[in-house]
């Protein structure tokens, strides 16, 4: 497998053109990117580190047909075998430390919105998995540096399937594109649609804040509504989730059944798994 620079150049500007056409995304301006490929990497937000390292600004971005260490949240690996869409962005978004989830957020979001305006039914499972049918499409790893309590460098890393092989609570593009005329027919044209949505999701976040994008990403959440089980001290709790806060914790209610005891509790990303399928969803707090 190959991957045409000048097709992928191409797509952007068809994908530029069509994300401005859809409701949601038509406030995008024209960004910029800088496109490097490589066959094989161990991790292309590594790469582009090492980019940014030798003075790559924002709009670099790194794309790789495998990827050796791929990884995601919380360390865990991320199966990067050929056939799969792994690239990373590197953007300079100057916020507080403590709203970084804000740039996953909008990447989750922008990139859910453009392939929506393709047709793909993709729907969000906090924090930064794309899912079709109860099943994950993609992931995003968000990775920053700082300097006095302010994120001056980041690079969002994003793997989507898409005719590589997944695990049963994966599912990849091309099963879900089974028509004689699909309306993402090749590799540059998603990773042209990521890059657009992930940057279209950046510049809203740059004009209108998090304030404009937590209805939208809210809107795709596939869990608003579902149980959850808390151990609050060694005590299970049901709990119902309710949203997601400006700081990207997960916001559940306690006793719902009862309006006049009910409580809002945050959740910190990495305490509660959600789950696909019928895995159970648990947090300890």
């Amino acid at each position: 497998m190959r991957f045409d620079p000048d097709q992928l150049k191409t797509a952007l500007s068809h994908c530029r053109d069509q994300i401005r056409s859809g409701q949601e995304l038509s406030q995008a301006n024209e960004p910029s990117f800088t496109v490097h490929l490589f066959e094989t990497v161990d991790s292309t937000n590594r790469v582009l580190w090492n980019l940014l390292d030798q003075g790559a600004t924002e709009g670099t971005v790194a794309i790789a047909l495998q990827q050796q260490s791929g990884r995601g949240q919380w360390g865990r690996q991320w199966q990067s075998s050929p056939g799969g869409l792994y690239l990373s962005l590197a953007l300079t978004p100057h916020l507080p430390v403590e709203n970084s989830a804000q740039l996953t957020l909008c990447s989750a979001w922008g990139i859910a919105a453009a392939l929506r305006n393709y047709g793909i039914p993709v729907g969000l499972k906090w924090l930064n998995d794309l899912v079709v049918q109860k099943r994950k499409l993609g992931g995003i790893l968000t990775e920053t540096r700082m300097q006095q309590g302010q994120i001056t460098q980041a690079i969002v890393g994003v793997g989507i399937n898409w005719q590589n092989p997944v695990p049963p609570t994966g599912i990849n593009l091309q099963e879900i594109l089974k028509q004689p005329d699909p309306a993402i027919s090749s590799l540059e044209m998603l990773a042209a649609i990521a890059l657009q949505g992930m940057m279209a999701g950046y510049q809203l976040w740059q004009q209108h804040g998090i304030e404009a994008i937590l209805p939208r990403y809210q809107a795709l959440l596939t869990s608003i509504g579902h149980l959850v089980t808390i151990d609050q001290s060694g005590a299970e709790q049901t709990a119902q989730v309710t949203g997601v806060s400006a700081t990207g914790d997960l916001q559940v209610c306690l006793n719902q059944e009862n309006p006049a005891t009910s409580t809002e509790i945050s959740l910190k990303p990495g305490t509660i798994s959600l789950g696909y399928g019928n895995l159970g969803n648990s947090a300890s707090v």
